[in-house]
Formats: structure tokens, sequence, C-alpha cells
């Protein structure tokens, strides 16, 4: 059974936060931001609220956080987005040796009227980088010009984030997945792993990525670490057994018998006829 939630506001002297002013908040024509900020979180944290009157947004830049709310319980990891809803008990606190967060109240107005449900949602694997880096832009930057071009980027984030529970579907999360993979194409990827980055099965994993790229999810590695030698190849001056190490390949026969299946040719060949 959960615990009672009680209003507590517990930040330690080595957590760091960073609150955007008023006045530049004010320039978010429309949004009804209320207040807004970055903060780097480690040692004792904890806040929660037993009657908020806002909407408020967490999104889990590094580390880890916990969510408790009246009804469930959330382990907050990177890249996650939680969505507090305007007079919903919650509590958050650090669940690791740091907790790195942007977070963001939105008043409970008419245009986050579709954001009042009786339960918090957290969405996993969302990009919010750019979010990130808009608003330490805003935080840091005094002169007004300069931070032009950081507020279309905030506007234009929370409106996509809170449109619609699109961030749900399915393929996003495989859309996602291999979004992850083609940073990391050197990485041993397996089945197994992609099903736990996935959360799916491996079935389930087979089918969406059928479904999605008509392949399977080796099939789905094989193509993007071809498609990145293939730019490799072309694009520097490389040696074949780097761009085979580079693509995920330790051995320079099997790359290069890969790379022949895929493509027709060499990767010699192939570098050769199209540079």
């Amino acid at each position: 059974m959960l615990e009672p939630i009680k209003d507590t506001l517990e930040i330690g002297p080595n957590c760091s936060e960073r609150f955007i002013e008023m006045s530049i908040l004010a320039e978010l024509e429309g949004l009804q931001v209320t207040l807004a900020g970055c903060s780097n979180l480690s040692g004792r944290y904890q806040v929660a609220r037993t009657f908020p009157l806002e909407h408020t947004l967490f999104y889990t830049v590094s580390g880890q956080g916990r969510l408790l709310t009246s009804q469930d319980e959330f382990v907050l990891t990177a890249n996650s987005l939680a969505i507090l809803p305007a007079t919903k008990a919650f509590s958050v606190s650090i669940d690791s040796a740091h907790w790195d967060i942007i977070w963001i109240n939105l008043a409970n107005v008419a245009r986050w009227q579709h954001l009042l449900c009786n339960q918090a949602t957290v969405l996993a694997n969302q990009r919010l980088a750019s979010l990130h880096f808009a608003m330490e832009i805003l935080f840091s930057e005094s002169n007004p010009k300069l931070r032009d071009g950081a507020l279309p980027l905030v506007s234009h984030y929370i409106n996509q984030m809170l449109q619609s529970k699109q961030q749900n579907h399915p393929h996003q999360r495989i859309y996602d997945l291999f979004h992850e993979i083609e940073k990391r194409l050197q990485f041993d990827w397996n089945i197994l792993e992609m099903c736990k980055r996935a959360h799916y099965s491996p079935p389930h994993l087979h089918r969406l990525c059928q479904v999605s790229f008509g392949r399977s999810p080796m099939q789905q590695l094989i193509h993007l670490r071809i498609k990145r030698a293939k730019s490799l190849l072309l694009s520097t001056r490389w040696s074949i057994s780097h761009i085979a190490s580079y693509t995920g390949y330790s051995n320079v026969f099997n790359f290069s018998k890969r790379f022949k299946k895929s493509t027709g040719v060499s990767p010699s060949e192939f570098r050769k006829h199209n540079r």
C-alpha cells in the first residue's frame, strides 16, 4: 500500500536550481507557463504537493528520480517525461547519485484543460534535448536579442509534447529504439538487449519491426550498419578495418562478406566506383 502524500520541500545543500525569470517567461506569449527551471540534484531532494494548483512537467536529462502518486509509483529514467495534472497529489525525489532535470509549471487554464485527468502520465524515450538547451539559454543569456532563437524552441516543444498522446503509439517506441541503435552501431546489439531497452518481448519486437521497416530487428540493424559504412567509405579515407570496427564488426572479413551480400560489391570496390 502506498504511503499518504504530505506537503514536503526538502532541498539539500548539494542541489543546484536555476529559475527562469518571470519577465522572460512572459515572452512566451500564450503558453501560460507560470514557472520553469533547470535543476542538478544530488544528496537530499524531495518535493511533494497534496493539492498542486498547476500542471507540472518533469523531464529527466540524466540520472534517476522517483515519482509517487496516490495511485502509482514510477521510476523516472533519462529521457522520460512525467506529466502531473493539477489538483492531484504527487511526490518526487532523487533515486540515484544525481538527478538532472528540467521542469515546467503550467497554469490550470482552458489551454491546458486536456491535461486534467485522474492520474500522472510518464512517457519514455522522449527527445527533448533541444528543449533543455533552449531553457539553459533562457536562464543564462541576458541579451533579449540573443534569446530570440531559444523562445520558439521552448514554445514548439511544449506544444508538441502536450498536444496529444501520440508518444504512446507503439511504432514511436520502435523508431526511438533504432534511433538509439543508430547512434551506437559499434555496440554488440542482440535481440535480448533490444527487447530490454524497448520493453517488448522478442515476438512483439519482431512483429513491430516488420510493420515499421519491413525487416526483422537484426535485418534493420544490418541495414543501418551498411548504410553508415557506405557513407564512411565515400566521405573518409579510413581503412576498411577501421570502418568495420566503427560499424560493429570486429572481424573485417565478416564485414566485407556482409557488405557484398547487401550491395553486390566489396567495400573497396564500392569506394573505387562511387567516390
